[in-house]
């Protein structure tokens, strides 16, 4: 079994800002596009490098407000918002 892997979060200019953990980089990735504000018109980039390594891998994140399961529990509201992810590429930093 694979252990979590954790991701920070870059910027444009580089800045390295959250953490996000993940066995996947997808997994850290929807965490990270459920607190942005991207459409699916318009989706945020999310760059996320894992640590120990120089690959930041790169999406595309949006999220959309969506109806809630039907086995919901009392407490979750009808409509909740659900993230949605596509990887674009994987770059190498120096």
């Amino acid at each position: 079994m694979t252990d979590t892997r954790n991701f920070v979060l870059r910027d444009a200019e580089g800045n390295e800002h959250g953490v996000f953990t993940g066995k996947q980089p997808r997994q850290a990735a929807l965490k990270a596009a459920n607190r942005g504000t991207g459409t699916k018109s318009k989706p945020d980039v999310i760059r996320l490098r894992e640590r120990g390594t120089k690959k930041v891998h790169v999406f595309k994140a949006w999220k959309q407000l969506v109806k809630a399961p039907k086995n919901k529990p009392e407490w979750m509201p009808d409509k909740i918002s659900k993230p949605f992810v596509k990887k674009e590429k994987i770059e190498t930093i120096e």
